[in-house]
């Protein structure tokens, strides 16, 4: 699949279709090249169709007086600034450098812009902006970015339904191609707290744009994730490290290659259990619509001429005969031949009645 083909919003589906996966590096790579390239090489190993960076000057994404909203116990530091402005060294040329890598690894760039110039040079390096839920009523920028006139990914955590609306209604306004990512900004989010009901619920108020799931649980079994495809969600976006050991950041709620090939795995024996959404007798069944199911039967001796009558008639398997669904039609109708009690009834041992006076 390829990215852009994720706006796609098709007819009603005969089949969950595959997610699209982003795996979401952030600033996992602490400022290596090496590492960040790691990252790329794994994720695509891992069966990711995307990796997604994140791009920022500490000094033009928050104050200095910016307090932390994430498990300080995790990750000490108690300031946004400082936190930034350890991760903040990548620019221009490392990212042209990381596209090109992607390129090489076969795995699509993204990058999360949090300002007009990394947006800028961002443009040239993939087909599609991320926003995040953190800029979801920054009307001014959501605006720039859709001048681009490329799709957009917009996270909602946090956010009210009329907050997602009102978003939405600024990139329609624009013509941008839209997908929607379910969130919640807890780092970690408890499994309880997912609030994975709200992915149907977007689908239900924005049926004309793509649901996804950016995920911030820890990884476990992946269940989350595989939860998010059964409810609706055709791309997720999860935290990816190369180290889940390694202290601070998003490390410590992040999924590695193997966590990936899990859900992969998981996914694909769950999707091939649900099958297709449509219902219909599937052929390993027809050995039960043949012996399991019922004919009608003799109740007892039908001399041949005599009428049927429901005295005549009981119902037995296997399902070799008349069907009882044509129990009305057989009243009426005159034995062929003698009938024995216990008769597995065929329309060859009828014949239409003919009428005649006094019938």
């Amino acid at each position: 699949m390829q990215l852009l083909d994720i706006f796609h919003v098709p007819q009603p589906e005969i089949r969950i279709p595959q997610p699209y996966v982003i795996a979401e590096a952030g600033v996992n790579h602490g400022g290596s090249m090496d590492i960040a390239r790691r990252l790329i090489d794994e994720a695509a190993e891992g069966g990711a169709q995307a990796i997604k960076f994140q791009t920022y000057k500490a000094e033009t994404l928050a104050s200095r007086d910016s307090p932390a909203y994430w498990d300080t116990s995790k990750e000490p530091t108690k300031s946004q600034y400082e936190l930034f402005k350890r991760h903040d060294s990548f620019w221009k040329n490392e990212f042209e450098a990381l596209k090109k890598h992607c390129d090489a690894a076969g795995i699509a760039f993204l990058s999360t812009p949090f300002d007009v110039e990394s947006a800028h040079f961002l443009n040239d390096l993939m087909d599609v902006f991320k926003i995040s839920s953190s800029d979801i009523t920054n009307k001014p920028f959501i605006n720039i970015l859709c001048d681009f006139g490329k799709p957009i990914l917009l996270s909602t955590g946090a956010a009210h339904l009329h907050e997602i609306a009102e978003a939405v209604s600024w990139i329609e306004a624009k013509g941008n191609k839209l997908g929607l990512l379910h969130c919640v900004l807890n780092y970690p989010t408890a499994d309880e707290n997912a609030a994975l009901g709200m992915i149907p619920a977007l689908k239900q108020h924005f049926p004309q744009h793509v649901i996804g799931y950016s995920d911030h649980t820890l990884p476990g079994e992946m269940q989350i994730l595989e939860t998010a495809v059964l409810l609706g969600a055709r791309v997720l976006e999860k935290h990816f490290t190369h180290d889940k050991t390694l202290p601070g950041n998003d490390h410590y709620h992040a999924m590695d290659k193997h966590d990936l090939r899990h859900f992969h795995t998981r996914l694909a024996r769950t999707l091939a259990s649900v099958g297709e959404l449509r219902i219909t007798a599937l052929p390993g069944e027809e050995p039960a619509r043949r012996h399991a199911r019922r004919s009608l039967v003799t109740a007892r001796d039908i001399p041949a001429g005599q009428l049927i009558s429901p005295a005549d008639l009981t119902w037995k398997r296997p399902a070799h005969g008349i069907s009882p669904r044509c129990y009305n039609a057989v009243l009426g109708l005159r034995a062929r031949r003698d009938l024995p009690t216990d008769t597995v009834l065929q329309w060859t041992d009828l014949d239409a009645a003919p009428r005649t006076e006094g019938e």
